[in-house]
């Protein structure tokens, strides 16, 4: 895999050129930056800046006083190579906060280790109704421990309005759901995102996070897309990088409140 272009590919398609992440969102571009606004259940925020802005302080308050006027916080999805390479201070001095620092990794679905399977008395559900989503809202509660309310409206909203674009997927014990992750598929691009592998205490380091990446990359796959892309922890990283994953660069939001 060629690193430099392949990076070079994911800015352009799923920041530059980017395209809502769900029906009640839409992306617009102004000042400089490229960003996506919806309802505050949705994500709202930055995804690309141009690196040839004259004054990046100028262009963060642009964007500070547009959400503002919306009432409610946004994310600027910072990554370790956007210019200029002060921009993370820049946004602190303007009162963002940064979350944890996540790395950037992408792989080809053809050159994964695709064989991985849950572990025995598991099954896989994928997920296509309401009932589905709360079994993955529930999981993701208990994993990481965060309320659920906006994944929930904006699974159910993708799920209802462009089926195709979402894969979601439930790990059952019997009927007791232990693990769960989705991945959505960019239209247009040879791009599919993983995202929101997790694992209830007492299943985890059993082969359920491999067996649900394996499962999302075939789906892909098979779906004709040829790049996976993931924004890994620290405690996923290894695991990816065992299947084939490679990082890329990092990417850390930054978050501000109104």
């Amino acid at each position: 895999m060629d690193h430099t272009a392949v990076l070079a590919l994911h800015d352009r398609d799923l920041r530059a050129d980017a395209r809502p992440d769900g029906p009640g969102t839409r992306v617009e571009r102004a000042g400089g930056v490229v960003r996506q606004v919806g309802s505050p259940r949705d994500w709202n925020g930055v995804l690309w800046s141009d690196p040839d802005v004259a004054d990046a302080d100028a262009m963060i308050a642009e964007q500070m006083a547009f959400f503002r006027e919306s009432g409610h916080g946004f994310e600027w999805k910072l990554y370790g190579h956007d210019r200029p390479a002060d921009l993370g201070r820049r946004l602190r001095k303007a009162g963002f906060t940064p979350g944890p620092e996540e790395t950037l990794m992408v792989a080809e679905a053809a050159d994964l280790d695709l064989d991985a399977e849950p572990p025995v008395g598991v099954r896989l559900r994928e997920v296509t109704d309401a009932a589905g989503v709360d079994l993955l809202v529930g999981v993701h509660e208990k994993a990481f421990g965060t309320d659920g309310s906006a994944l929930r409206h904006r699974l159910l909203a993708r799920l209802a309005a462009e089926p195709d674009t979402v894969v979601a997927v439930v790990a059952l014990a019997g009927d007791a759901p232990v693990s769960a992750a989705r991945m959505e598929l960019v239209p247009g691009t040879g791009f599919a995102g993983l995202w929101g592998g997790g694992t209830v205490g007492g299943w985890r380091g059993r082969g359920l996070y491999r067996a649900l990446v394996a499962h999302r990359a075939r789906l892909a796959a098979d779906h004709g897309y040829r790049y996976l892309q993931v924004d890994a922890s620290s405690q996923s990283r290894p695991i990816l990088e065992r299947l084939g994953f490679t990082p890329l660069t990092t990417t850390t939001p930054y978050v501000h409140e109104p």
